[in-house]
């Protein structure tokens, strides 16, 4: 299974087939050179995986990734927790 996370173009720099992307609040340079037929700008929404951007998406599906991204992390986090709770005898 392949993770894709959803980030936010703040900066392109074309000759280098490099993005400055916000993702989740942090910025990072992410790779573009797969998606050089398209024109990405800033405030364009992209789906990343290990620093390549491998699709552009619409604001919609990005904002439908992130709550998912969210809800599994929730979800995750409390099983964890319910597993490290006491177990009564």
């Amino acid at each position: 299974m392949c993770l894709g996370i959803p980030g936010r173009i703040i900066e392109t720099a074309a000759a280098d087939d490099l993005a400055v992307v916000d993702v989740a609040g942090v910025s990072r340079w992410i790779n573009t050179g797969l998606l050089a037929e398209e024109t990405l700008q800033p405030g364009d929404w992209i789906l990343i995986h290990l620093g390549f951007a491998v699709e552009r998406i619409d604001q919609r599906e990005a904002a439908a990734s992130l709550a998912n991204l969210q809800a599994t992390s929730e979800a995750y986090t409390a099983g964890l927790v319910s597993r490290a709770a006491p177990r009564s005898p």
